[in-house]
C-alpha cells in the first residue's frame, strides 16, 4: 500500500468473506464496506457539496473519460485537483474510462446488461463512437465528433491530474454477448498488459508528482460470467503490486454473488475490494457478504429523478395519485433532509410539476436510503446479526 494509504480489517463474517475495516487516504478514512455515489462530472447532478456530505457519503467517485473531454484534465489540476475544484473535503475515486469501452466500444444501445438473455443486437459500425485494439481505445467524443486515443498512460495521467486518492487501471470491460474465445483474448492481449502499463505509469506519476498527495491504484478484474477467467484475471493481477482491485466487468445478476466470490478467493485478502457499478439491495448483499468492501453506482441518483424513490418495501413512484394527499414524510422511517423536512404530498407536487428541487430532493433520499443500508450492513457484521438481517431486509424490500 503506498504511503499515505492504509486498509486494516476489523470484522470477519463466520462462514463468509465479508468483512469490515477502514480504508485510509490523504483525504480522510473510509469505513468499509462503504457506498461511494457518482458524481461523473465532478458533481452528483442537482446536489450541492454539503448536500452530499449530509447523506453519510464518505466518498464520491469521478469520471477521467467525461472530465478528459470536459473541462479537461489540465485545466482540473490547475484548480488543485478535484478536490479543490468541486470543494469536496472527503476521499475521491477516479474512474479510469474503461467503462466506455464497453459502453461506446462495443456498440450496444444497453450499456450494462446483467440478464443475458437481451435480444437486442449491436449497434451498426457507423453508429460506433470507439474502436479498441491492443494499443488503447479510439474514441469520437460524444460532445464534438473530435477524435481521441486513450492509452494505460493517457488514463493515468488524466487520473493523476484529476487528483483522485483512488484511481483505476485501464481495462476492457466486456459484455456478455462477446464469446469464450474473445473473453480470453480480450483479457491476454489487453487487459492484463494495460493493467502491467497502467502500474507502470502510475509510480512514475507519483514520483514526478511530489507536489501533490500520493495516489493508489486499484488493478480491475475482468472475465465475464466466466469462473476459470475470474479467477485467472484475479490471479495475474493479484500478484501484481496494485493497491486494491476494482471488480469490474458485465455479469448476471442471478451470479453476481459467485462471480464476486471467485474473484476475492483469489485477491490478497490484505487488500481493498471494489465493486464498480452496484446498488440494488439485493446485489448489496451479495456482493459484501462475498468479499466486496466499497461499491459505486449512478443508479440510486438516476432513478430519483424519474420519481422512483427506495423504502423498506421497495421502491415507490411519488408521481401515483396515492401521494397527492399524503401531508407525512414520504418515509417515515428515513432520517434524509427530504423526509425530516417535506412532506410525500409535497414531493409528489414538485414531480407533476416538473420543479427542478424535485430532482435535488429525491436525489438526496436514494442516496441517503442505499448508504444507510450499507452503513447497517457494516455494523451487522460487527455485531454478528449479518445473516438475520440480510434476511430481514430483503424479506421486506422484495
Amino acid at each position: 500500500m503506498n504511503d499515505g494509504f492504509g486498509f486494516d480489517i476489523k470484522t470477519r463474517l463466520d462462514g463468509a468473506l465479508a468483512r469490515t475495516g477502514v480504508l485510509k487516504t490523504p483525504h480522510g478514512e473510509i469505513q468499509t464496506p462503504a457506498f461511494i455515489p457518482v458524481g461523473t462530472k465532478a458533481t452528483l447532478k442537482s446536489l450541492t457539496p454539503e448536500q452530499l456530505d449530509a447523506t453519510g457519503a464518505q466518498a464520491v467517485l469521478v469520471n477521467a473519460y467525461h472530465l478528459y473531454l470536459r473541462p479537461g484534465h489540465e485545466l482540473i489540476d490547475k484548480a488543485g485537483g478535484v478536490q479543490d475544484f468541486m470543494r469536496w473535503h472527503k476521499p475521491t475515486f477516479s474512474d479510469s474510462g474503461g467503462f466506455q469501452v464497453m459502453s461506446l466500444g462495443a456498440g450496444f444501445k444497453k450499456v450494462v446488461d446483467m440478464s443475458g438473455d437481451s435480444h437486442e443486437k449491436p449497434l451498426a459500425k457507423k453508429d460506433k463512437l470507439a474502436w479498441v485494439s491492443d494499443d488503447g481505445v479510439k474514441f469520437k467524443s460524444h460532445l464534438d465528433g473530435s477524435l481521441h486515443l486513450f492509452t494505460p498512460e493517457l488514463s493515468m495521467e488524466i487520473q493523476h491530474s484529476i487528483g483522485a486518492d483512488i484511481t483505476f487501471a485501464f481495462d476492457e470491460l466486456t459484455t456478455l454477448y462477446d464469446p469464450y474465445e474473445y473473453q480470453v483474448e480480450s483479457l491476454e492481449r489487453r487487459t492484463h498488459p494495460w493493467a502491467v502499463r497502467s502500474l507502470a505509469r502510475h509510480q512514475e506519476l507519483n514520483m514526478e508528482r511530489l507536489h501533490r498527495p500520493p495516489q493508489a491504484l486499484f488493478g480491475v478484474i475482468q472475465g465475464a460470467d466466466f469462473e476459470d477467467l475470474r479467477r485467472h484475471c484475479a490471479q495475474t493481477l493479484g500478484a501484481m503490486d496494485f493497491d486494491g482491485y476494482g471488480l469490474g466487468g458485465a455479469l448476471r445478476k442471478d451470479n453476481i454473488g459467485n462471480n464476486v466470490r471467485w474473484m476475492c478467493e483469489e485477491l490478497p485478502e490484505d487488500k481493498p475490494r471494489h465493486m464498480l457499478g452496484i446498488s440494488e439491495p439485493d446485489d448489496i448483499f451479495d456482493c459484501i457478504e462475498n468479499g466486496a468492501d466499497t461499491f459505486d453506482c449512478v443508479s440510486p441518483a438516476r432513478v430519483g429523478r424519474n420519481g422512483a424513490l427506495y423504502t423498506h418495501f421497495g421502491r415507490k413512484n411519488i408521481t401515483h395519485s396515492r401521494y397527492r394527499e399524503q401531508f407525512s414524510a414520504f418515509d417515515e422511517d428515513c432520517d434524509c433532509y427530504t423526509c425530516q423536512n417535506f412532506s410525500a404530498a409535497y414531493l409528489h407536487h414538485l414531480f407533476r410539476s416538473k420543479e427542478l428541487l424535485a430532482n435535488t430532493l429525491a436525489t438526496i433520499h436514494n442516496e441517503r436510503f442505499i448508504v444507510r443500508l450499507v452503513d447497517d450492513i457494516r455494523r451487522s457484521i460487527d455485531d454478528g446479526s449479518f445473516y438475520e438481517h440480510k434476511q430481514r431486509f430483503l424479506a421486506d424490500y422484495y
